[in-house]
């Protein structure tokens, strides 16, 4: 890191950007985990007056990251706005899956540039898993020095003090620790609705070949269970209805434990005995997936009968150039697993189409797994290669018409099977959390039943964070449409 020689009380300037190369070597270095996290005296007050706007991209890790930049800065005194006119500070949190996510920060980089040229005094950020990356973050440095200040996914936990240097020294901050940060509890967050997610480990030690989470976010790291199951004992006293467990793999929870013997299916039973409607967990690797996280799922109760199992290919050729460390014969044993346990499970996946030398027929054994499979639905991409992924490495001769093609016919059945699946629901009474209002239509209230479809019904605000019970009586592909059974046919829960 290259620091100035001021103290810290001085306002020093950070400049410590990211390398690849550090991110690269996985150390056995232990990771600690700090309890005594607060808000420095001196800066509880520093964004009185003050508005904050946070852009989020990515995944439901990167809307937890959000969550807690929202509760340092509310402690600090920052109020929330829409409103870029009024912000004083604005934050993009990013995501660097892929390369149409960093165009979009980009592209808004480029609209904020105008914005900070009218209003200098305005503070502009970035973070997340693109900060994690050295060219971004060269990029940034060279072709958008109006950015003040940023940092990476594992020094989260600083940014009242990168605030505090941005503003004083005019200068732009730049931290981003290359090697995977310690474990934070304690940090403030800023929740909102009936739902709350529950970060239970971070990073990921799995290194597929087109993937670059692990450099981005790190090795895995758990947190203890005694903190997890207080987080969760305390959502359910602050009244949240559904809580989601969060990782980058959550079943590899507990694997990096050296003095205790608890792993996924532990958390998971012992969280099933706290008083709270539902939880759920994503995302799953389907190679830590064992039997007895099956056995606890099996029994159900608050652990809802919905799965999310990234696939990725149904080609085992593909699948060993991923690196996924698993063979379309082993998911399809594992899924007939889960089935044979959970035989209403609903299940929902990821599919890369195009990835380097995928062949027709490779394409073809995707399509008949999805078939098999009979999956609810998915989320389905074109590959884009990833700078510092070995995948990037390989040659890409797959030609974007074909990706496009296949992508196509792969959403056409992936659509198919939605609707075959939520006709089973015409004419059925499901259980519904109602989340709020539909989106499209103010009329209608939004709710998801237990295996996570969406339904809308007509109803008024003040069922918002209950359960109720719906007779389905329209199916769409993507939903179905109810009606609320009254109070008087026993419809309250």
């Amino acid at each position: 890191m290259t620091q100035s020689t001021k103290t810290d009380k001085d306002y020093s300037i950070y400049f410590q950007p990211p390398s690849l190369k550090d991110a690269k070597k996985r150390g056995k270095e232990d990771i600690q985990v700090h309890y005594d996290f607060s808000i420095p005296e001196e800066l509880q007050g520093f964004g009185k007056d003050k508005y904050y706007m946070i852009r989020t991209y990515g995944c439901q890790m990167n809307e937890h990251d959000t969550e807690t930049m929202k509760g340092m800065l509310e402690a600090m005194g920052f109020q929330s706005t829409d409103d870029k006119q009024q912000a004083d500070l604005i934050l993009l949190n990013t995501c660097a899956i892929r390369e149409n996510a960093e165009d979009k920060v980009f592209g808004e980089l480029g609209h904020l540039k105008t914005l900070k040229t009218e209003r200098p005094s305005l503070l502009l950020g970035v973070c997340g898993c693109m900060s994690q990356e050295e060219a971004v973050v060269n990029r940034i440095t060279q072709k958008h020095p109006f950015v003040d200040m940023i940092f990476g996914t594992h020094n989260i936990h600083r940014l009242p003090q990168l605030l505090k240097e941005a503003y004083f020294s005019k200068e732009m901050v730049v931290e981003v620790w290359s090697k995977e940060g310690d474990i934070i509890e304690n940090l403030p967050k800023k929740r909102e609705g009936v739902k709350a997610w529950v970060n239970i480990m971070y990073g990921c030690d799995k290194f597929c070949t087109y993937c670059i989470v692990p450099y981005t976010r790190g090795k895995e790291r758990s947190r203890r269970p005694q903190d997890v199951l207080a987080e969760v004992r305390d959502l359910a006293r602050q009244g949240f209805q559904e809580i989601m467990l969060l990782g980058q793999n959550v079943n590899a929870y507990g694997k990096d434990f050296d003095d205790i013997d608890y792993r996924f299916g532990d958390l998971m039973n012992d969280i099933s005995k706290i008083d709270i409607p539902r939880v759920r967990f994503t995302t799953s690797h389907p190679r830590d997936f064992d039997d007895h996280l099956i056995e606890v799922l099996s029994r159900k109760g608050n652990l809802m009968e919905h799965i999310h199992l990234p696939v990725q290919s149904g080609s085992s050729a593909i699948l060993k150039k991923m690196s996924r460390k698993y063979t379309r014969e082993g998911f399809l044993e594992l899924v007939a697993k889960i089935k044979k346990a959970i035989p209403d499970v609903v299940l929902t996946t990821d599919i890369i189409v195009g990835f380097p030398g995928e062949t027709d027929e490779q394409f073809e054994e995707t399509m008949s797994l999805v078939r098999e499979v009979q999956f609810d639905s998915a989320f389905t991409f074109i590959y884009s290669p990833r700078d510092g992924t070995p995948a990037a490495a390989m040659e890409d001769n797959v030609p974007e018409t074909v990706k496009k093609e296949r992508l196509q016919r792969l959403n056409e059945l992936l659509t198919e099977l939605s609707l075959q699946s939520n006709q089973k629901l015409q004419n059925q009474i499901v259980e519904v959390l109602v989340e709020g209002q539909s989106k499209n239509n103010p009329d209608m209230l939004s709710a998801r039943t237990r295996t996570n479809k969406l339904v809308h019904f007509k109803g008024g605000l003040e069922l918002v964070g209950k359960r109720v019970q719906v007779l389905v009586n329209e199916v769409q592909t993507w939903l179905v449409k109810g009606e609320l059974i009254k109070k008087s046919d026993k419809q309250a829960i």
